[in-house]
């Protein structure tokens, strides 16, 4: 594991390895936070924790560079907390496991948490290099951006001393993001009353795993498998079927990652279990070959267990597996300027049902005001037909292109000189944390850059190594050079 220490540059992947041996999952962070202000004692910088639990740092200029342009390096603590179904680590507790593969460093078993720690690194190198010249430097080390960008959006106005706002969280190497989508998270949830279940049916558990899950933001255009949606046709024709009932329901377990698990527990004739594994065969057959050039390793299987107690009522059940049906899951609509973009997406990334509450959370993500409008009162709209009680939060806007950004310009500039090609200006349907960012600081010149890393948000998460190297030396030229 402490191989990645010895890889170059030294000075991001020393502090990288640090963090991963610190636990920082969204919503648990205070190892992390003190993490962080210890090193900036020891690094001999200001730190401190503002009221919205973001580790704000500053290192003055460079004497002589007092005068130049602040700039504000920006990067979240938190990581996405995903885990194969073997592994036995505690996320709040543990230490995440990096190893070498070739070109690339991964985890053992989990989320790497590169993403955003790739950037933390950057920062904490920035801070304590003594060979630098620079003028003025901000680092912001936002909290809980994957949960909500809480830390973004509490942001206090008047903290940050800055003109322009580097952005570290983007994920291609060469890419330069000028815009991004804004989201918001859509709960529809059910109160009913359990009914007992026939004491002569069985139960049987069935399980959907082993799908490639992703960023619901970054991947959601790559027509993944979405667990809960392929559940759901299952169900529904079990119900028709073989007379099963639906007991329980449990599917995905982060709200921006697209689930990669679901299982059911079905309650049935005992005649019609056979039956019932058929179809589960069926089943397996036909999504291993819909998606054979997406995902591969589906694994589908039927479980018998203890029968529950109750089920879901009759016409709850069905109002329930109509909805989940019927709910849009995936691209709506591309960017017609830029049709390789998705503009607008839905992501139904959690389903609990079970002991009288149904709970369905989606992100829903759109660079347009109006149609992330539109996708939230579209999902309202089919969760109220169920009955449904519908409740949006952590709304926030999208990050409207500036294709004349001076500091774009001046980063195109610098790596064409260091990488001798053009770099690419991308706006990104992943939300970054920019657009909340510039509500409270309208004056700042921003982009987001970063190494190359693939598949965030699951256990596939990994970071290319060729690439730590020139992103290192264009951030040294530019904090140089602004």
């Amino acid at each position: 594991m402490s191989e990645i220490k010895n890889l170059q540059p030294s000075c991001i992947w020393k502090n990288f390895y640090a963090l991963t041996q610190i636990p920082r999952p969204s919503g648990h962070l205070e190892k992390i936070q003190q993490f962080l202000l210890d090193f900036a004692k020891n690094a001999g910088v200001e730190a401190f924790k503002d009221p919205a639990g973001n580790i704000v740092m500053r290192k003055p200029a460079t004497p002589g560079m007092e005068d130049r342009k602040g700039v504000i390096l920006q990067a979240h603590m938190d990581m996405v907390p995903q885990k194969s179904p073997e592994s036995t680590h505690n996320f709040e507790t543990d230490p995440i496991q990096p190893w070498i593969d070739g070109d690339w460093v991964k985890a053992k078993g989990t989320t790497l948490g590169a993403d955003n720690g790739m950037g933390v690194a950057a920062i904490m190198a920035v801070m304590e290099a003594k060979d630098m010249k620079h003028g003025p430097i901000d680092a912001l080390i936002t909290a809980d951006e994957e949960t909500g960008m809480f830390g973004a959006n509490d942001l206090p106005e008047g903290e940050l001393q800055g003109d322009i706002l580097l952005n570290l969280d983007s994920e291609t190497w060469g890419k330069f993001v000028i815009g991004s989508a804004g989201g918001i998270d859509v709960t529809a949830t059910l109160d009913y009353k359990d009914v007992e279940t026939d004491s002569e049916d069985v139960a049987v558990k069935v399980t959907l795993k082993g799908l490639r899950g992703g960023h619901s933001g970054l991947e959601i255009h790559e027509g993944r498998a979405n667990a809960n949606k392929q559940m759901v046709r299952f169900v529904r024709e079990a119900i028709e079927e073989c007379e099963a009932r639906l007991a329980s329901w449990h599917g995905g377990n982060m709200r921006n990652a697209i689930p990669f698990k679901a299982e059911v527990v079905l309650t049935l004739p005992a005649e019609n279990v056979e039956a019932l594994k058929e179809l589960v065969a069926d089943w397996k057959a036909d999504l291993t070959d819909q998606f054979k050039h997406i995902e591969s390793g589906i694994e589908m299987y039927a479980e018998d267990v203890p029968a529950p107690k109750t089920e879901v009522p009759v016409e709850i059940q069905d109002n329930l597996i109509n909805a989940i049906y019927a709910c849009h899951d995936g691209v709506v609509r591309m960017i017609p300027a830029y049709p390789d973009v998705v503009e607008t997406s839905s992501n139904l990334a959690i389903i609990d049902i079970e002991n009288g509450k149904a709970s369905l959370k989606i992100l829903a993500r759109s660079s347009r005001e109006d149609m992330k409008d539109y996708i939230v009162k579209s999902l309202e709209s089919c969760f109220n037909m169920a009955g449904m009680k519908v409740e949006t939060a952590g709304s926030y806007g999208g990050w409207d292109p500036n294709p004349e950004s001076g500091i774009l310009h001046h980063l195109l500039k610098i790596y064409k000189e260091l990488n001798g090609e053009d770099g690419i200006i991308q706006v990104d349907h992943a939300g970054l944390e920019c657009s909340v960012i510039l509500g409270k600081y309208p004056h700042l010149d921003v982009v987001s850059l970063g190494p190359t890393m693939r598949s965030p948000h699951t256990t596939s998460e990994r970071c290319y190594i060729p690439t730590i190297a020139p992103f290192w030396a264009l951030l040294r030229k530019a904090l140089e050079e602004i």
